[in-house]
């Protein structure tokens, strides 16, 4: 006989460890909530809001969203649809890219860019701290280093590091 789980949704798919913190394998990337390539607001806000609590409904407790998605956009409409968060829910989100134009993602690892990405990312989520900051991946070598993260955040202000719990690349 099949013993009853009470587990459900997006739990159902088991869960990870991300540093200290634990979350359900099964998250949701955020990059195509804004409009055509990644480009400004969609045209259906309203179906963006379903379908952020849709997620938050089968148990997301993670999401992954960048800067550069929108640009901004994309976690602007994050903050309006689910702040103030459900408890547990974490949220990463991505620096070291910046969007010129539609079809132009150009790597900026730059610890001054990446000091604004943190500050502009945390007014557009409304968190007083980000629980990730990750730098997509770029073409250059030097950039690509695991070991460039640390040293980029040993570049950055106290007051930022303390706002930032820890970092990845992606």
């Amino acid at each position: 006989m099949k013993r009853a789980t009470k587990l459900k949704g997006a739990a159902l798919a088991g869960t990870v460890r991300l540093g200290d913190l634990t979350v359900n394998r099964l998250g949701f990337g955020a990059m195509h909530l804004c409009g055509g390539l990644v480009w400004g607001r969609p045209r259906d806000r309203g179906h963006v809001n379903r379908v952020l609590h849709r997620a938050i409904e089968l148990g997301v407790n993670f999401i992954d969203t960048a800067d550069s998605y929108g640009p901004e956009t994309n976690e602007l409409m994050i903050s309006e649809a689910l702040y103030p968060y459900p408890l547990g829910l974490v949220i990463a989100t991505k620096g070291g890219l910046v969007r010129p134009s539609p079809r132009s993602w150009v790597p900026d690892g730059r610890p001054d860019h990446l000091r604004r990405a943190i500050e502009g990312s945390l007014q557009r989520l409304r968190l007083e701290r980000i629980v990730r900051e990750s730098q997509a991946r770029t073409k250059s070598p030097s950039q690509r280093s695991r070991r460039s993260w640390p040293v980029m955040m040993q570049r950055l202000p106290s007051r930022l590091t303390d706002l930032v719990e820890g970092v990845a690349l992606s």
